[in-house]
């Protein structure tokens, strides 16, 4: 198998993508039409961590790491490295030593499409991983891969140098041509949101505040007493 190490992508601009950082996953893919999530697999090994950079993107072999070794030498300042496989693979390609030399080069984290080990120890070196699955298995290194291609994850396209924004929540990838819209859309949203999380601490209802009475009798919903209801459900 061949493959092709792409160098130099474009990449979305920094001040975008720190702007993007300021939201949540869940508010963003709100923002931008309900679309960029990479599917609900993809997990945290830690809790209460936000990360949004870059990405730097590898296509390897299942149970083969040999590409992300190639990445490394890719990845800069402000990058996230995003990894999959050419069919569906759970075996631990990535650990404390790529994390330890992706941290001197600047990398903020690690979407892995994958198995990740090391876990206790990526926790312990605030290294941030999203991973499909957490295994002790090891790999080789033999086969040849793609590094900065665009690659498919959870239905959704990752290319190099878009937006990777990870949480709690899961993980969602911005158009790097997109950033700047997404970024001001995702702060249209939330203050859109604060406005509501006033009048529902005021008291509010959602049913009123979104019309949603009106819905409800669209669709044919109507209210009952228990006593009603149990009637009718006897009568029936």
């Amino acid at each position: 198998m061949g493959g092709v190490i792409v160098t130099n992508p474009p990449k979305a601009d920094a001040k975008d993508v720190e702007a993007i950082a300021r939201y949540g996953v869940a508010t963003v893919h709100e923002a931008m039409g309900r679309t960029g999530l990479l599917g609900t697999h993809l997990r945290p090994i830690q809790q209460g961590t936000r990360v949004a950079g870059t990405a730097v993107t590898v296509l390897s072999w299942p149970g083969d790491n040999l590409m992300i070794h190639a990445a490394v030498e890719q990845c800069g300042e402000g990058d996230i490295l995003v990894v999959t496989t050419t069919s569906p693979s759970t075996d631990g390609m990535f650990g404390e030593l790529f994390a330890t030399a992706l941290s001197r080069r600047g990398v903020r984290g690690l979407v892995i499409d994958a198995g990740i080990r090391d876990t206790e120890e990526l926790r312990a070196m605030d290294f941030p991983a999203w991973s499909a699955a957490v295994s002790a298995q090891g790999t080789v290194k033999a086969t040849g891969g793609s590094v900065n291609v665009s690659v498919a994850i959870g239905g959704q396209i990752v290319r190099p140098g878009d937006v990777i924004l990870a949480d709690d929540d899961g993980v969602v990838v911005v158009p790097r041509e997109r950033a700047r819209r997404a970024a001001e859309a995702a702060e249209a949203r939330e203050q859109k949101e604060a406005a509501s999380r006033a009048a529902f601490l005021d008291g509010q209802l959602g049913l009123d505040r979104y019309g949603l009475r009106e819905t409800l009798v669209h669709l044919g919903v109507t209210y009952k007493s228990f006593e009603e209801y149990v009637r009718e459900e006897a009568e029936s």
